[in-house]
Protein backbone atom coordinates (compact mmCIF):
# COMPACT_ATOMS: atom_id res chain seq x y z
CA UNK A 1 0.00 0.00 0.00
CA UNK A 2 1.16 3.53 -0.69
CA UNK A 3 2.70 5.29 2.19
CA UNK A 4 0.48 8.87 2.74
CA UNK A 5 2.38 9.33 6.24
CA UNK A 6 6.21 10.39 6.95
CA UNK A 7 5.83 8.70 10.77
CA UNK A 8 4.86 5.24 9.10
CA UNK A 9 8.37 4.88 8.23
CA UNK A 10 9.28 4.69 12.07
CA UNK A 11 6.39 2.30 12.86
CA UNK A 12 7.35 0.01 9.72
CA UNK A 13 11.13 0.21 11.32
CA UNK A 14 10.18 -0.81 14.89
CA UNK A 15 8.38 -4.26 13.22
CA UNK A 16 11.17 -5.16 11.03
CA UNK A 17 14.13 -3.97 12.98
CA UNK A 18 13.06 -3.52 16.90
CA UNK A 19 16.02 -3.73 18.83
CA UNK A 20 18.48 -1.60 16.11
CA UNK A 21 19.51 1.92 17.29
CA UNK A 22 17.90 4.62 15.12
CA UNK A 23 19.14 7.77 17.05
CA UNK A 24 22.01 8.31 19.03
CA UNK A 25 23.01 11.60 20.44
CA UNK A 26 26.91 12.79 20.45
CA UNK A 27 26.25 12.64 24.63
CA UNK A 28 25.15 9.04 24.24
CA UNK A 29 21.51 9.33 24.61
CA UNK A 30 19.98 6.50 22.60
CA UNK A 31 17.17 5.55 21.02
CA UNK A 32 15.97 2.16 19.35
CA UNK A 33 13.52 1.81 16.78
CA UNK A 34 11.31 0.48 19.07
CA UNK A 35 11.41 3.29 21.46
CA UNK A 36 11.55 5.82 18.82
CA UNK A 37 7.87 4.31 17.41
CA UNK A 38 6.56 4.37 21.57
CA UNK A 39 7.67 8.25 21.78
CA UNK A 40 6.35 9.14 18.76
CA UNK A 41 2.94 7.83 19.28
CA UNK A 42 2.48 8.81 22.74
CA UNK A 43 3.51 12.40 21.89
CA UNK A 44 0.94 11.96 19.13
CA UNK A 45 -1.67 11.09 21.57
CA UNK A 46 -0.41 13.92 23.90
CA UNK A 47 -0.93 16.24 21.42
CA UNK A 48 -4.30 14.89 20.89
CA UNK A 49 -4.92 15.47 24.80
CA UNK A 50 -3.60 18.71 24.68
CA UNK A 51 -6.61 20.01 21.71
CA UNK A 52 -4.06 19.93 18.91
CA UNK A 53 -6.55 19.01 16.30
CA UNK A 54 -5.47 17.62 12.73
CA UNK A 55 -3.89 20.92 10.43
CA UNK A 56 -3.02 23.18 13.84
CA UNK A 57 0.73 24.10 13.41
CA UNK A 58 3.20 23.54 15.83
CA UNK A 59 6.30 25.31 15.84
CA UNK A 60 9.81 23.02 16.81
CA UNK A 61 12.44 25.67 18.09
CA UNK A 62 15.37 23.06 19.03
CA UNK A 63 18.43 21.91 18.09
CA UNK A 64 19.61 18.77 16.76
CA UNK A 65 18.72 16.25 19.82
CA UNK A 66 16.30 13.15 19.97
CA UNK A 67 13.06 15.40 21.05
CA UNK A 68 13.44 17.56 17.65
CA UNK A 69 13.07 14.26 15.76
CA UNK A 70 10.27 12.32 18.18
CA UNK A 71 8.55 15.85 17.79
CA UNK A 72 8.67 16.36 14.28
CA UNK A 73 6.89 12.55 13.67
CA UNK A 74 4.96 13.04 16.39
CA UNK A 75 3.34 16.08 15.31
CA UNK A 76 3.06 14.25 11.84
CA UNK A 77 1.97 11.38 13.35
CA UNK A 78 -1.21 13.51 14.45
CA UNK A 79 -1.50 15.04 11.31
CA UNK A 80 -0.78 18.11 12.95
CA UNK A 81 1.71 20.73 10.89
CA UNK A 82 5.66 20.50 12.24
CA UNK A 83 6.98 24.25 11.71
CA UNK A 84 10.72 23.55 12.56
CA UNK A 85 12.73 27.21 13.17
CA UNK A 86 16.35 28.03 13.47
CA UNK A 87 16.82 27.92 17.14
CA UNK A 88 19.16 31.13 16.72
CA UNK A 89 16.23 33.25 15.61
CA UNK A 90 15.87 36.67 17.03
CA UNK A 91 12.79 37.22 19.51
CA UNK A 92 11.93 39.54 16.20
CA UNK A 93 12.08 36.93 13.84
CA UNK A 94 10.03 33.98 16.06
CA UNK A 95 7.31 36.84 16.60
CA UNK A 96 6.80 37.24 12.86
CA UNK A 97 6.99 32.97 12.06
CA UNK A 98 4.98 32.30 14.93
CA UNK A 99 2.03 35.22 13.92
CA UNK A 100 2.43 33.96 10.58
CA UNK A 101 1.98 30.04 10.89
CA UNK A 102 -0.84 30.52 13.64
CA UNK A 103 0.52 28.10 15.69
CA UNK A 104 -0.87 26.93 18.66
CA UNK A 105 1.91 25.33 20.38
CA UNK A 106 5.83 26.29 20.51
CA UNK A 107 8.39 23.39 21.67
CA UNK A 108 11.31 24.87 22.57
CA UNK A 109 14.91 23.93 25.07
CA UNK A 110 16.21 25.77 27.59
CA UNK A 111 18.67 27.44 25.12
CA UNK A 112 16.03 29.50 23.14
CA UNK A 113 13.43 29.53 25.94
CA UNK A 114 13.90 33.28 26.93
CA UNK A 115 14.11 34.06 22.93
CA UNK A 116 10.78 32.21 22.66
CA UNK A 117 9.35 34.11 25.64
CA UNK A 118 10.53 37.71 24.28
CA UNK A 119 8.61 37.00 20.83
CA UNK A 120 5.27 36.19 22.85
CA UNK A 121 5.58 38.87 25.02
CA UNK A 122 6.10 41.62 21.53
CA UNK A 123 2.88 39.33 20.45
CA UNK A 124 0.99 39.93 23.10
CA UNK A 125 -2.27 38.49 21.65
CA UNK A 126 -4.66 36.74 24.07
CA UNK A 127 -4.65 33.10 22.14
CA UNK A 128 -0.82 33.43 21.81
CA UNK A 129 0.48 29.93 21.92
CA UNK A 130 1.46 27.46 24.58
CA UNK A 131 4.55 26.93 25.17
CA UNK A 132 6.87 23.47 26.23
CA UNK A 133 9.90 23.72 27.27
CA UNK A 134 12.82 20.43 26.88
CA UNK A 135 15.33 20.16 29.58
CA UNK A 136 14.33 23.42 31.47
CA UNK A 137 12.64 25.28 33.70
CA UNK A 138 9.09 26.59 32.57
CA UNK A 139 7.19 30.08 34.11
CA UNK A 140 3.24 30.81 34.18
CA UNK A 141 1.44 28.51 32.40
CA UNK A 142 4.27 26.55 29.84
CA UNK A 143 4.44 23.55 29.62
CA UNK A 144 7.26 20.48 30.81
CA UNK A 145 7.80 18.29 27.49
CA UNK A 146 7.05 15.82 29.12
CA UNK A 147 3.53 16.59 29.32
CA UNK A 148 2.98 15.93 26.17
CA UNK A 149 3.97 12.34 26.02
CA UNK A 150 0.65 10.46 26.81
CA UNK A 151 0.94 7.57 29.52
CA UNK A 152 -0.52 4.97 26.59
CA UNK A 153 -0.37 5.76 22.94
CA UNK A 154 -3.43 5.78 20.80
CA UNK A 155 -3.78 4.40 17.83
CA UNK A 156 -4.12 7.18 15.12
CA UNK A 157 -6.17 6.14 11.86
CA UNK A 158 -4.08 6.41 9.01
CA UNK A 159 -3.32 9.29 6.89
CA UNK A 160 -6.07 9.47 4.18
CA UNK A 161 -4.36 11.97 1.65
CA UNK A 162 -0.97 12.65 1.12
CA UNK A 163 -1.80 15.74 -0.36
CA UNK A 164 -1.94 16.83 3.88
CA UNK A 165 0.29 19.46 4.80
CA UNK A 166 3.03 17.61 6.64
CA UNK A 167 5.52 20.88 7.22
CA UNK A 168 5.97 24.77 6.91
CA UNK A 169 9.50 26.02 6.64
CA UNK A 170 10.65 29.30 6.18
CA UNK A 171 12.72 29.83 2.91
CA UNK A 172 13.37 33.44 1.00
CA UNK A 173 11.18 32.31 -1.66
CA UNK A 174 11.07 33.91 -4.95
CA UNK A 175 9.35 37.47 -3.90
CA UNK A 176 12.39 38.26 -1.49
CA UNK A 177 10.62 38.12 1.83
CA UNK A 178 10.98 35.00 3.97
CA UNK A 179 7.81 32.81 3.06
CA UNK A 180 6.81 29.14 4.42
CA UNK A 181 6.77 26.78 2.26
CA UNK A 182 4.08 24.64 2.38
CA UNK A 183 5.85 20.73 2.22
CA UNK A 184 3.19 17.69 1.83
CA UNK A 185 3.49 14.11 2.88
CA UNK A 186 3.61 13.67 -0.81
CA UNK A 187 5.65 15.59 -1.38
CA UNK A 188 8.21 14.68 1.45
CA UNK A 189 8.02 10.79 0.72
CA UNK A 190 8.15 11.51 -2.83
CA UNK A 191 11.59 13.07 -2.13
CA UNK A 192 12.58 10.34 -0.16
CA UNK A 193 11.76 7.61 -2.92
CA UNK A 194 13.74 9.39 -5.99
CA UNK A 195 16.69 9.63 -3.13
CA UNK A 196 16.23 5.95 -2.72
CA UNK A 197 16.15 5.10 -6.26
CA UNK A 198 19.62 6.57 -6.98
CA UNK A 199 22.01 3.88 -7.85
CA UNK A 200 24.90 2.93 -6.26
CA UNK A 201 22.46 3.82 -3.22
CA UNK A 202 23.20 7.14 -1.09
CA UNK A 203 22.11 4.94 2.42
CA UNK A 204 22.19 1.67 3.36
CA UNK A 205 20.58 0.00 6.71
CA UNK A 206 23.83 -0.67 8.18
CA UNK A 207 25.15 2.97 7.77
CA UNK A 208 26.09 5.65 10.44
CA UNK A 209 24.57 8.86 9.12
CA UNK A 210 26.67 12.08 10.59
CA UNK A 211 23.47 14.46 11.42
CA UNK A 212 25.54 17.56 11.75
CA UNK A 213 23.25 19.31 9.09
CA UNK A 214 20.34 21.29 11.44
CA UNK A 215 17.53 19.44 11.22
CA UNK A 216 15.26 22.91 10.71
CA UNK A 217 16.93 22.98 7.43
CA UNK A 218 15.00 20.86 4.70
CA UNK A 219 18.22 19.09 3.77
CA UNK A 220 18.85 17.90 7.71
CA UNK A 221 15.43 17.17 7.66
CA UNK A 222 14.42 15.72 4.48
CA UNK A 223 17.60 14.56 2.93
CA UNK A 224 19.25 13.31 6.32
CA UNK A 225 16.40 12.63 8.39
CA UNK A 226 14.04 11.24 6.07
CA UNK A 227 16.56 8.82 4.33
CA UNK A 228 17.80 7.40 7.82
CA UNK A 229 13.59 6.64 8.32
CA UNK A 230 13.41 4.92 5.14
CA UNK A 231 16.63 2.90 4.98
CA UNK A 232 16.47 2.62 9.09
CA UNK A 233 20.40 3.52 9.10
CA UNK A 234 21.52 5.05 12.56
CA UNK A 235 21.53 8.72 13.09
CA UNK A 236 24.33 10.42 14.85
CA UNK A 237 22.92 13.50 16.16
CA UNK A 238 24.94 16.65 16.63
CA UNK A 239 24.35 19.56 17.84
CA UNK A 240 26.69 21.86 18.05
CA UNK A 241 29.63 22.14 15.58
CA UNK A 242 32.82 21.08 16.11
CA UNK A 243 35.33 20.73 12.83
CA UNK A 244 37.74 19.15 15.18
CA UNK A 245 34.88 17.59 17.54
CA UNK A 246 32.95 15.90 14.35
CA UNK A 247 36.26 14.23 13.30
CA UNK A 248 36.74 12.27 16.68
CA UNK A 249 32.98 11.77 16.96
CA UNK A 250 33.32 10.30 12.74
CA UNK A 251 35.65 7.51 14.17
CA UNK A 252 34.50 6.93 17.47
CA UNK A 253 31.10 6.67 16.04
CA UNK A 254 32.29 4.71 12.65
CA UNK A 255 29.99 7.01 10.70
CA UNK A 256 30.38 5.85 7.19
CA UNK A 257 27.44 8.43 5.38
CA UNK A 258 28.71 12.02 5.68
CA UNK A 259 26.10 14.89 4.10
CA UNK A 260 27.79 18.06 4.72
CA UNK A 261 27.53 21.59 3.58
CA UNK A 262 30.30 23.72 1.64
CA UNK A 263 31.95 25.29 4.34
CA UNK A 264 33.25 21.87 6.32
CA UNK A 265 35.76 21.16 3.36
CA UNK A 266 37.43 24.56 4.35
CA UNK A 267 37.82 23.61 8.01
CA UNK A 268 39.41 19.94 7.16
CA UNK A 269 41.44 20.10 4.35
CA UNK A 270 44.76 21.44 6.63
CA UNK A 271 43.97 18.42 9.09
CA UNK A 272 47.34 16.35 7.83
CA UNK A 273 45.78 13.14 9.13
CA UNK A 274 42.30 14.09 7.85
CA UNK A 275 42.72 10.29 5.66
CA UNK A 276 43.29 8.78 8.81
CA UNK A 277 40.31 10.41 10.85
CA UNK A 278 38.07 9.77 8.02
CA UNK A 279 38.55 5.83 8.04
CA UNK A 280 35.11 4.69 8.78
CA UNK A 281 33.69 6.75 5.62
CA UNK A 282 32.87 5.43 2.38
CA UNK A 283 30.81 8.57 1.00
CA UNK A 284 30.80 12.30 1.26
CA UNK A 285 27.39 14.39 0.35
CA UNK A 286 27.95 17.52 -0.62
CA UNK A 287 24.87 20.11 -0.66
CA UNK A 288 22.77 23.15 0.21
CA UNK A 289 25.09 25.56 -1.73
CA UNK A 290 27.44 24.77 -4.74
CA UNK A 291 31.24 22.87 -3.94
CA UNK A 292 34.25 24.32 -6.12
CA UNK A 293 36.08 21.69 -8.37
CA UNK A 294 39.46 22.28 -6.73
CA UNK A 295 37.85 21.47 -3.60
CA UNK A 296 36.40 18.34 -4.32
CA UNK A 297 39.30 17.56 -6.27
CA UNK A 298 41.27 17.67 -3.11
CA UNK A 299 39.39 16.21 -0.58
CA UNK A 300 39.75 13.17 -2.90
CA UNK A 301 43.15 13.07 -3.44
CA UNK A 302 43.65 13.20 0.29
CA UNK A 303 41.28 11.09 1.44
CA UNK A 304 40.34 8.62 -1.36
CA UNK A 305 36.66 9.30 -0.57
CA UNK A 306 34.36 10.00 -3.36
CA UNK A 307 32.26 13.34 -2.76
CA UNK A 308 28.80 14.11 -4.43
CA UNK A 309 27.27 17.21 -4.59
CA UNK A 310 23.80 18.37 -5.36
CA UNK A 311 21.21 20.90 -6.40
CA UNK A 312 18.50 21.47 -4.26
CA UNK A 313 15.72 23.57 -2.95
CA UNK A 314 13.04 24.02 0.12
CA UNK A 315 10.44 24.00 -2.33
CA UNK A 316 11.72 20.69 -3.73
CA UNK A 317 11.97 18.95 -0.05
CA UNK A 318 14.88 18.89 -1.15
CA UNK A 319 17.28 17.23 -3.83
CA UNK A 320 16.65 17.52 -7.48
CA UNK A 321 20.01 16.73 -8.93
CA UNK A 322 22.77 14.73 -7.60
CA UNK A 323 26.33 13.39 -9.62
CA UNK A 324 25.45 10.04 -8.47
CA UNK A 325 23.00 10.15 -11.13
CA UNK A 326 25.36 12.03 -14.11
CA UNK A 327 25.74 9.04 -16.97
CA UNK A 328 29.80 9.62 -16.96
CA UNK A 329 31.97 9.80 -14.04
CA UNK A 330 34.42 12.89 -13.87
CA UNK A 331 38.12 12.26 -14.52
CA UNK A 332 40.87 14.45 -13.45
CA UNK A 333 40.10 17.01 -15.76
CA UNK A 334 36.84 17.04 -16.77
CA UNK A 335 34.39 19.90 -16.49
CA UNK A 336 32.07 17.48 -14.33
CA UNK A 337 33.56 17.84 -11.44
CA UNK A 338 31.92 21.45 -11.52
CA UNK A 339 28.52 20.07 -12.50
CA UNK A 340 25.78 19.45 -9.36
CA UNK A 341 24.71 16.42 -11.30
CA UNK A 342 21.57 14.94 -13.46
CA UNK A 343 18.32 15.01 -12.25
CA UNK A 344 16.76 12.12 -9.80
CA UNK A 345 14.56 9.06 -10.84
CA UNK A 346 11.29 10.66 -10.98
CA UNK A 347 12.34 14.66 -11.24
CA UNK A 348 12.22 16.51 -14.91
CA UNK A 349 14.37 19.34 -15.36
CA UNK A 350 14.27 21.84 -18.47
CA UNK A 351 15.56 25.66 -18.80
CA UNK A 352 13.73 28.63 -20.56
CA UNK A 353 14.60 31.93 -21.55
CA UNK A 354 13.14 35.16 -20.95
CA UNK A 355 9.96 34.61 -23.23
CA UNK A 356 9.25 31.05 -21.06
CA UNK A 357 10.66 29.30 -24.60
CA UNK A 358 12.06 25.81 -23.94
CA UNK A 359 15.90 26.12 -24.44
CA UNK A 360 16.90 22.91 -26.25
CA UNK A 361 20.89 23.38 -26.53
CA UNK A 362 23.29 23.99 -24.18
CA UNK A 363 22.60 27.81 -23.77
CA UNK A 364 21.88 28.82 -20.35
CA UNK A 365 18.56 29.56 -18.78
CA UNK A 366 16.29 29.42 -16.33
CA UNK A 367 16.06 26.27 -14.24
CA UNK A 368 12.19 24.73 -13.89
CA UNK A 369 11.62 21.59 -12.09
CA UNK A 370 8.42 19.28 -11.80
CA UNK A 371 7.78 16.35 -10.32
CA UNK A 372 5.92 14.64 -7.39
CA UNK A 373 8.18 16.36 -4.81
CA UNK A 374 7.06 19.74 -5.37
CA UNK A 375 5.93 21.73 -2.47
CA UNK A 376 2.41 23.48 -2.75
CA UNK A 377 3.24 26.58 -3.06
CA UNK A 378 3.42 29.34 -0.03
CA UNK A 379 1.43 29.71 3.16
CA UNK A 380 -1.36 30.01 3.34
CA UNK A 381 -2.93 30.08 0.47
CA UNK A 382 -0.45 28.13 -2.17
CA UNK A 383 0.62 31.46 -3.44
CA UNK A 384 3.27 31.13 -6.59
CA UNK A 385 3.33 27.16 -6.49
CA UNK A 386 4.05 24.97 -9.57
CA UNK A 387 1.81 25.98 -12.58
CA UNK A 388 -0.84 23.95 -14.10
CA UNK A 389 1.46 21.73 -15.60
CA UNK A 390 3.51 20.92 -12.74
CA UNK A 391 6.31 22.88 -13.84
CA UNK A 392 7.85 25.31 -11.16
CA UNK A 393 10.85 28.03 -12.08
CA UNK A 394 13.56 27.87 -9.28
CA UNK A 395 14.76 31.13 -9.61
CA UNK A 396 18.02 30.17 -10.71
CA UNK A 397 20.11 30.01 -13.90
CA UNK A 398 21.99 27.58 -15.56
CA UNK A 399 22.90 24.94 -18.42
CA UNK A 400 22.57 21.16 -19.29
CA UNK A 401 25.22 19.19 -21.24
CA UNK A 402 23.89 16.67 -23.94
CA UNK A 403 24.62 14.33 -21.03
CA UNK A 404 21.83 15.81 -18.96
CA UNK A 405 24.12 17.48 -16.47
CA UNK A 406 23.42 20.46 -14.86
CA UNK A 407 25.98 23.35 -14.12
CA UNK A 408 24.72 26.02 -12.22
CA UNK A 409 25.48 29.96 -14.08
CA UNK A 410 24.12 32.80 -11.35
CA UNK A 411 20.80 33.34 -9.08
CA UNK A 412 17.97 35.32 -10.80
CA UNK A 413 17.07 36.34 -7.28
CA UNK A 414 20.03 38.15 -5.02
CA UNK A 415 20.12 34.78 -2.85
CA UNK A 416 23.07 35.22 -0.46
CA UNK A 417 24.34 31.66 0.89
CA UNK A 418 25.88 31.55 4.58
CA UNK A 419 26.94 28.27 5.63
CA UNK A 420 24.30 26.53 3.72
CA UNK A 421 21.48 29.06 4.91
CA UNK A 422 19.36 31.40 2.91
CA UNK A 423 19.65 35.09 3.18
CA UNK A 424 17.78 37.37 1.11
CA UNK A 425 18.96 40.98 1.33
CA UNK A 426 15.40 42.61 0.89
CA UNK A 427 15.29 41.27 4.41
CA UNK A 428 18.81 42.50 6.13
CA UNK A 429 17.90 45.67 4.11
CA UNK A 430 14.71 46.57 5.56
CA UNK A 431 16.28 46.44 9.27
CA UNK A 432 19.48 48.37 8.44
CA UNK A 433 17.06 51.08 7.64
CA UNK A 434 15.43 51.38 10.46
CA UNK A 435 18.64 52.89 11.77
CA UNK A 436 18.54 56.46 13.47
CA UNK A 437 20.52 58.22 10.62
CA UNK A 438 21.14 55.23 8.31
CA UNK A 439 19.15 56.59 4.37
CA UNK A 440 19.90 53.78 2.55
CA UNK A 441 21.03 50.44 2.25
CA UNK A 442 22.68 47.60 -0.26
CA UNK A 443 23.14 44.16 0.65
CA UNK A 444 25.30 41.84 -1.43
CA UNK A 445 27.20 38.55 -1.00
CA UNK A 446 31.08 38.11 -0.92
CA UNK A 447 32.83 35.05 -1.09
CA UNK A 448 34.19 33.73 1.98
CA UNK A 449 36.79 30.70 2.64
CA UNK A 450 34.58 29.71 6.10
CA UNK A 451 31.19 30.11 5.39
CA UNK A 452 31.08 30.09 1.21
CA UNK A 453 29.82 33.81 1.33
CA UNK A 454 29.47 36.64 3.76
CA UNK A 455 26.89 39.26 4.16
CA UNK A 456 28.35 42.51 3.20
CA UNK A 457 26.22 45.99 3.53
CA UNK A 458 26.67 49.31 2.34
CA UNK A 459 25.00 52.17 3.75
CA UNK A 460 24.24 55.59 3.47
CA UNK A 461 24.15 58.18 6.28
CA UNK A 462 23.85 62.31 6.72
CA UNK A 463 26.09 61.30 10.18
CA UNK A 464 29.71 62.73 10.20
CA UNK A 465 30.98 59.74 12.05
CA UNK A 466 30.95 56.82 10.17
CA UNK A 467 32.18 55.01 13.29
CA UNK A 468 29.26 55.65 15.26
CA UNK A 469 26.84 54.70 12.55
CA UNK A 470 28.79 51.03 12.26
CA UNK A 471 28.29 51.20 15.80
CA UNK A 472 24.44 51.74 16.13
CA UNK A 473 24.16 49.48 13.05
CA UNK A 474 25.58 46.40 14.69
CA UNK A 475 24.37 46.92 17.89
CA UNK A 476 21.12 46.98 16.15
CA UNK A 477 20.99 43.95 13.96
CA UNK A 478 22.15 42.20 17.29
CA UNK A 479 18.72 41.71 18.35
CA UNK A 480 16.89 41.75 15.15
CA UNK A 481 18.73 39.14 12.75
CA UNK A 482 20.02 35.78 13.23
CA UNK A 483 23.96 35.84 13.29
CA UNK A 484 23.63 34.34 9.73
CA UNK A 485 22.18 36.97 8.61
CA UNK A 486 23.95 39.79 10.28
CA UNK A 487 26.48 41.56 7.98
CA UNK A 488 30.52 40.59 8.08
CA UNK A 489 30.98 44.04 7.12
CA UNK A 490 29.64 47.64 7.19
CA UNK A 491 30.51 50.10 4.83
CA UNK A 492 29.36 53.32 5.66
CA UNK A 493 29.05 55.76 1.99
CA UNK A 494 27.95 58.80 0.79
CA UNK A 495 25.71 57.53 -2.26
CA UNK A 496 25.16 54.59 -4.00
CA UNK A 497 25.58 53.79 -7.65
CA UNK A 498 22.04 53.42 -9.15
CA UNK A 499 20.65 53.36 -12.40
CA UNK A 500 18.80 55.99 -13.95
CA UNK A 501 15.49 54.73 -12.75
CA UNK A 502 17.09 54.83 -8.96
CA UNK A 503 17.49 51.09 -9.24
CA UNK A 504 20.87 50.36 -6.92
CA UNK A 505 23.40 48.86 -9.12
CA UNK A 506 24.80 45.89 -6.99
CA UNK A 507 27.10 44.68 -9.67
CA UNK A 508 29.06 47.61 -9.31
CA UNK A 509 29.21 47.26 -5.54
CA UNK A 510 30.35 43.66 -6.12
CA UNK A 511 33.01 44.41 -8.88
CA UNK A 512 34.07 47.16 -5.70
CA UNK A 513 34.73 44.24 -3.49
CA UNK A 514 36.31 42.12 -6.16
CA UNK A 515 38.93 45.20 -6.14
CA UNK A 516 39.30 44.61 -2.66
CA UNK A 517 39.85 41.43 -2.15
CA UNK A 518 42.49 42.07 -5.62
CA UNK A 519 44.22 44.74 -3.15
CA UNK A 520 43.30 47.26 -5.44
CA UNK A 521 40.68 49.14 -3.20
CA UNK A 522 41.49 49.84 0.23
Amino acid sequence: MERTDISVLVTEAALDVPERRALVESSGRALTWAELEDQVARISTGLGALGLLAGHRVMIVLGNRIEFVTTYLGVLRAQAVAVPVNPRSTSDELSRMIADSGSRLVVVDAAAADVVRRALADLGSADAPRVAVVDGPTQGDELAFEALLADVARAVPPLPDGEKLAALLYTSGTSGRPRAAMLSHRALLANIEQVASVEPPMMHGDDVVLGALPLFHVYGLNAVLGGVLRHRARLLLVDRWDPQAALDLIDDEACSVLPLAPPVFAHWLPDEHLKERLGPVRLVLSGSAPLAAEVIRSFTDITGIPVHQGYGLTEASPVVTSTLCSRSAPSEDDKLLASVGAALPGVELRLVDESGAVITDEDPGRIQVRGDNLFSGYWPDGADGPDAEGWWSTGDVGFLDAGGDLFLVDRVKELVIVSGFNVYPTEVEDVLREVDGVEEAAVIGVPDEMTGEAVVAYVVSDSLDPAAVVEAVEEHISTRLARFKRPTRIEVVDELPVTVTGKVQKGRLRGMERRRHLGLLE
